[in-house]
């Protein structure tokens, strides 16, 4: 299955498609692989995603979540964990139990700012960033745990694929590259970026890839740099976007679009953001078809758009 996924990641130009999902603050998974399953999705991607507590907000947990995903649906499942959660012993802990639930792709993330949490007076944890956990992960896979103690040989986890996150826009590409070479040197397969709204800032984003993989001290022609996708249908979360969230850039002809549909009617204002995004994605698909959806739980949305 994790080889699968990966072989068509590494396939130059071969399609790849993944779906996140987002837990919710519930006890239960149910409801969200029954949206899932409600509108005959599977066929149409390669894998999943779960987020772990984004915003530092209250969610069931991205591992469990993965479980329950991968057990329904038998497509891997890329587990989100957060460096904000967890210190050295945690995430070794979680590692090997996720491994002996055959979880065994993470995407590695340093985690949001608590003081987004709905959840007073948290604190945390951050032990180091994303690529702590990319190093443990590489000390896995060569058979021996963070302080270099080495596992049974029968004990052993099974190869673990990692995964990061890069933004997708910054005045500096310098600032874009540097991250990158980062990612790529800590051994991530896949580096999935911040969501793209437009043909130039995708070329943009691969030319940089390209000239960080080429940098690297120990490259790894493998990785693979997947586009992240998120489509917009409403002039607010286009603003949103635009205003408050790093390392994006939401050209002005999104928001001016969006916003003369919105003052028509909301049907309008789907309408034209559906047209925006699917146009956006089948450039993407063109340019590197190696895609990374995000919707929200809007499924029924990411399926319009891979139909479309």
């Amino acid at each position: 299955m994790f080889e699968e996924l990966i072989k068509k990641l590494r396939v130059p130009n071969g399609k790849y498609i993944t779906l996140e999902t987002t837990p919710t603050m519930s006890a239960s998974m149910d409801n969200l692989i029954a949206k899932i399953d409600s509108i005959n999705i599977i066929n149409l991607i390669d894998g999943f995603s779960t987020t772990d507590n984004p915003l530092a907000k209250l969610k069931y947990g991205s591992i469990f979540g993965a479980i329950k995903l991968q057990n329904k649906f038998n497509k891997p499942v890329i587990a989100t964990m957060s460096m904000r959660d967890r210190n050295k012993i945690a995430i070794q802990s979680d590692l090997l139990g996720a491994n002996d639930f055959d979880i065994r792709t993470v995407l590695a993330l340093t985690g949001d700012s608590v003081k987004a949490s709905d959840q007073p007076n948290s604190k945390g944890v951050f032990e180091g960033d994303s690529t702590l956990l990319l190093d443990i992960i590489n000390c896995f896979n060569t058979g021996i745990n963070y302080a270099g103690k080495p596992f049974k040989e029968s004990e052993r986890p099974k190869e673990i694929y990692p995964f990061s996150v890069i933004n997708s826009f910054a005045k500096n590409p310098n600032t874009i590259i540097k991250k990158m070479i980062k990612k790529i040197e800590h051994h991530s397969v896949g580096i999935i970026s911040q969501p793209v709204y437009s043909l130039e800032s995708a070329e943009w984003l691969l030319k940089n890839f390209n000239e960080a993989k080429a940098l690297c001290k120990c490259p790894d022609p493998k990785v693979q740099l997947i586009f992240g996708f998120f489509p917009i249908t409403r002039f607010r979360t286009a603003q949103f976007l635009a205003s408050h969230v790093p390392g994006i850039h939401v050209p002005q002809i999104w928001l001016d679009n969006l916003k003369t549909a919105s003052s028509i009617s909301e049907d309008e204002e789907e309408k034209i953001g559906f047209e925006m995004s699917l146009n956006l994605f089948k450039d993407l698909i063109k340019l590197h078809p190696k895609i990374h959806i995000m919707t929200a739980n809007r499924f029924e949305l990411a399926k319009k758009i891979l139909e479309g």
